[in-house]
C-alpha cells in the first residue's frame, strides 16, 4: 500500500495517482466544497445550551415525499440512534432547491430558532463559525476516529485544531453525456469535446427544437460557485492567493466569458429542469440537455431513476493551454453550539459518521457507494468498499481513476468574498456583462474585505 501523501503534495492537481492510490489516501487533503451565501446577521439557537431530551435535524435527504434510498439512510440512521439513547433526533427534512439556495437556513438562525444538527458544506464552513454556532466535536470524537479521515478533511472543517464538523462524503465534478443524443447527432466518442472550443462547437451540433447542446448551473448560490470554480482553476487562476486577492486575472475572464459563450451561442438553457444543474435526471436524462456538468452522485441517481439511460462522462474540457481540474464536494454534519443539547448533538454526529466498528463502517459505505455514489472520506469506509468493488468499473472507476486526481481543494470562503463572485458568473452568464469589468468589480470588493477580515482563516 502506498504511502498517504502530505497535504502539500495535494495541492498539485497535476499530480498523477493510481486508482489505488486515490483509494487509500489520495483525496482528503482536496476535499471541500461550495462557497457560501449572506452571512449571518445573528447567532443562532435559542440559546439555552441545555440538555433537552430532543433535538432537531435540519436536512435535504430525508424523511422525503419519494422515500428513496437516501431518505431511508437517513432515517434508519437516526431510528438507530433513537433506540439506544435518551436523547432522540428529529429529523426535519427541506426540498434541496430551498436548502442550497434558499434562505430557510440562514433565516431560522437570524430569528435564534436554527437546528441542533444541520449539513454544511466547507465553503459555506466561515458563514457558521464565525457566527459563532458551531459546536467543538472533539470531546466526543476518538482518536481512533480522527486518524480514520483522510488528510485534509477535517483540517477544511476544523479552526485551531478544533474538529467543527464531519464529512460524510467526497464528491468530485465532471461532464456527463448522453449517448443516445450523440448517436443521433451523427457523432461519435471521437467527438467527445476536450476544449472550450471544442465543447461550443460540439453543443451546436448537439442543440435542437426540444434540446440543449451543453448545460451548466444557472441559478444563483454556493452550488454555482462549486460547480464555476474548475474553470477558474484550469488557467491557473484563483480568487485569493497568499492572502490577497487575485481575482481580477486572465484566467477568471476567460472562465466566465466560456459560461456566457454557452448562452450566448444559445446552446445551453438559461434554466435547468428539476432541482437545477446538478439533476442530471431531470436534464440529460429527459433528453433536455445532451452534455450536463454534475457530480459523482448523479451516478446512483441514474441508477435510481433512470437505469436504462445510455450515458458516459468525460473529464471538464479544458481551455487552449490550459491543465485538468475538478472541485471536490462534500457535506458534513455540525451540531449547533447554542442549540437545545450540543454535547448530545456532538455524540449523535461523531456516532453517526466516525463509528469505526463493524457497524459503522458499513453504515457508511452504505452512504457512500449503494444508496448514494461519492467517494468516501474514511480510509476503512474506503477498504470495505474496495473489498466490494464498488470503483471496479464504469462511471465510478473514471470518477476515480481520472477524474478525482485532477482535483483540488474548494476554498473556505465567508460570505463576503462569495458573493461578489457570486454576482460575476449571473451577470457574464445571464447578462451578457463585460468579463473583464466583472472580474475586476468583483476583485475590488473582495479586496475591500480582507483589508479588514478578521474571522478565522480563509483557506
Amino acid at each position: 500500500m502506498a504511502a498517504t501523501p502530505t497535504p502539500a503534495i495535494w495541492r498539485s492537481p497535476a499530480r498523477q495517482l493510481s486508482r489505488r492510490s486515490i483509494l487509500r489516501g489520495g483525496l482528503g487533503a482536496v476535499a471541500a466544497s461550495a462557497a457560501g451565501v449572506p452571512l449571518l446577521s445573528a447567532c443562532g439557537g435559542d440559546d439555552s445550551g441545555g440538555n433537552a431530551k430532543e433535538m432537531s435535524f435540519w436536512n435535504f435527504y430525508g424523511p422525503s415525499d419519494d422515500q428513496g434510498p437516501q431518505s431511508k439512510w437517513f432515517v434508519d440512521t437516526v431510528a438507530e440512534w433513537n433506540k439506544n439513547n435518551d436523547v432522540k433526533v428529529k429529523l426535519r427534512y427541506i426540498p434541496g432547491k430551498d436548502y442550497l439556495n434558499g434562505t430557510t437556513l440562514q433565516t431560522a438562525f437570524q430569528s435564534g430558532q436554527g437546528p441542533d444538527i444541520f449539513l454544511i458544506s466547507p465553503g459555506d464552513f466561515l458563514r457558521y463559525y464565525n457566527g459563532g454556532v458551531l459546536q467543538d466535536l472533539g470531546s466526543a470524537l476518538s482518536d481512533e476516529s480522527k486518524a480514520d479521515y483522510l488528510p485534509g478533511l477535517l483540517e477544511a472543517r476544523s479552526v485551531d485544531g478544533k474538529v467543527y464538523g464531519l464529512p460524510m462524503e467526497i464528491e468530485p465534478l465532471a461532464m456527463y453525456y448522453s449517448e443516445t443524443a450523440f448517436e443521433k447527432a451523427g457523432l461519435s466518442e471521437a467527438d467527445l469535446p476536450k476544449t472550450w472550443d471544442q465543447t461550443i462547437a460540439v453543443a451546436e451540433k448537439l442543440t435542437g427544437k426540444d434540446r440543449y447542446g451543453v448545460m451548466f448551473e444557472t441559478l444563483p448560490g454556493y452550488y454555482q460557485n462549486f460547480t464555476w470554480y474548475p474553470f477558474l482553476w484550469q488557467g491557473d487562476g484563483t480568487p485569493i492567493k497568499d492572502g490577497k486577492v487575485a481575482f481580477d486575472s486572465p484566467a477568471a475572464v476567460q472562465a466566465l466569458k466560456f459560461w456566457q459563450d454557452s448562452i450566448q451561442h444559445k446552446v445551453a438553457p438559461r434554466k435547468a429542469l428539476g432541482d437545477g444543474g446538478g439533476d442530471v435526471v431531470s436534464n440529460l436524462g429527459s433528453g433536455a440537455a445532451a452534455m450536463q456538468q454534475s457530480g459523482i452522485w448523479a451516478v446512483a441517481d441514474m441508477r435510481a431513476k433512470a437505469k436504462t439511460f445510455k450515458y458516459g462522462i468525460i473529464p471538464h474540457p479544458t481551455p487552449d493551454g490550459g491543465k485538468p481540474a475538478t472541485d471536490l464536494g462534500g457535506w458534513a454534519f455540525v451540531a449547533n453550539s447554542k442549540g437545545a443539547n450540543p454535547e448530545a448533538a456532538a455524540k449523535f454526529i461523531t456516532w453517526a459518521l466516525g463509528s469505526t466498528d463493524a457497524a459503522g463502517i458499513e453504515r457508511q459505505r452504505q452512504w457512500n457507494t449503494v444508496v448514494k455514489t461519492n467517494l468516501p472520506p474514511r480510509k476503512s469506509v474506503q477498504q470495505a468498499a474496495d473489498a466490494k468493488g464498488a470503483f471496479a468499473d464504469g462511471a465510478l472507476k473514471k470518477f476515480v481513476s481520472e477524474i478525482a486526481p485532477t482535483g483540488k481543494p474548494e476554498p473556505r470562503f465567508p460570505p463576503e468574498v462569495y458573493q461578489p463572485i457570486a454576482d460575476a458568473i449571473q451577470a457574464c452568464q445571464l447578462n451578457a456583462a463585460d468579463p473583464a469589468k466583472a472580474a475586476a468589480d468583483a476583485a475590488a470588493k473582495i479586496d475591500t474585505f480582507l483589508k479588514t477580515y478578521q474571522g478565522a482563516p480563509i483557506s
